[in-house]
């Protein structure tokens, strides 16, 4: 049985106009792209930095790209705590991951 899975981050975006089209960039791990429109160039950067993380994941390198990009456990003490200030949602971007599980039919711990 395959089991679809996705996880998704939200990161910081930087969006400036040039004369001809937008550029949306994450000042976190230095990836760019642009669109037409702000909404195109964020689309673009999303659909980018999915594609990273991804490529990352296949490489084996992601943890180290982000530890070397100044990520770390928040460590909230076992339990989810939102933001006391919601995230300004024009200058974040949510960056889906998918994943494919491949699950035997019966679901046993693995540990």
């Amino acid at each position: 049985m395959k089991i679809t899975v996705q996880f998704s981050i939200k990161l910081p975006v930087k969006v400036t106009k040039r004369p001809k089209w937008f550029v949306a960039s994450c000042p976190i791990l230095d990836i760019f792209s642009q669109g037409e429109t702000e909404k195109q160039a964020k689309n673009n950067l999303a659909e980018a930095l999915t594609l990273f993380f991804i490529s990352c994941f296949e490489r084996g390198t992601l943890d180290n790209v982000l530890k070397e990009s100044g990520f770390k456990p928040a460590h909230l003490q076992h339990a989810y705590h939102p933001p006391e200030e919601p995230l300004d949602a024009d200058n974040f971007i949510d960056v889906p991951i998918p994943f494919l599980v491949n699950q035997p039919d019966r679901l046993e711990c693995h540990v």
